[in-house]
């Protein structure tokens, strides 16, 4: 049986008395690879940072790989990038290998995960430059960088695209593809590009303050409720499968 690596179970969250996100149950499992798509202030984000602890959770169970939140230690397992992302002061004094080697839980072989990560990500070229110097894009692969360097068992990303130039974007998808496949590294990517990451997840997350889809992108297909809520055509392209 794969692990489940977040469980929720009917998780509320409350903002001024409103929810921002309400009863929210889903299983990810070891391996899957979703994509969290939903309208502007759907929670996705929210989601994401009540999982995580950062923000408090009104009601509603969670867990990380099968340890109760308020329990779980083993933060190393877990890669985060939140959203937008950038180093506004342009004489901050630290290089990028050293923003790099802030993700690093252990510094045993350092050197050497540093320098795989900034291969990956193809910008050894800029690995000694401060990374106030750097343009949005090139930061954002840096702290990219940051939350892969310690090669986690769970990687979360927040808009992690959203700064960067198309081709990028594509050799993005693929590094993270990779990872998925070929490291079993479970990843929830949170993205306003509904049209492509139906080429690159395995399932999706639909939220719009509560769970509107989550399954397979061809459950997602096949589901006559995702046709009425959002046509035809559009569900096609957003599973990808025809």
């Amino acid at each position: 049986m794969p692990l489940n690596v977040i469980e929720t179970y009917n998780l509320t969250a409350t903002y001024n008395h409103i929810d921002v996100i309400k009863d929210i149950t889903v299983s990810i499992t070891e391996g899957d690879f979703i994509g969290l798509v939903g309208p502007n202030g759907a929670g996705k984000t929210t989601l994401i940072k009540v999982i995580l602890g950062l923000i408090p959770k009104s009601s509603g169970t969670v867990r990380l790989f099968g340890v109760e939140l308020q329990d779980f230690q083993d933060w190393h397992k877990i890669g985060y990038l939140p959203q937008r992302m950038t180093m506004a002061v342009p004489y901050f004094p630290c290089t990028v290998r050293e923003v790099i080697s802030l993700g690093l839980t252990s510094k045993n072989g350092h050197k050497e995960r540093i320098d795989f990560v900034l291969k990956m990500l193809d910008i050894t070229d800029i690995s000694n430059n401060l990374i106030g110097h750097l343009s949005g894009g090139q930061q954002q692969k840096v702290f990219i960088a940051r939350a892969l360097v310690n090669d986690p068992s769970l990687l979360i990303l927040d808009e992690p695209t959203s700064a960067v130039d198309p081709e990028s974007r594509e050799h993005f998808y693929n590094i993270i593809r990779a990872l998925n496949k070929n490291h079993n590294t479970t990843i929830v990517l949170i993205t306003h590009d509904t049209g492509s990451i139906g080429k690159y997840a395995s399932k999706l997350l639909y939220l719009d303050k509560e769970v509107i889809f989550f399954g397979t992108f061809d459950e997602f297909c096949q589901s006559t409720r995702m046709t009425e809520f959002f046509g035809n055509a559009s569900q096609h392209i957003i599973c990808h499968k025809h």
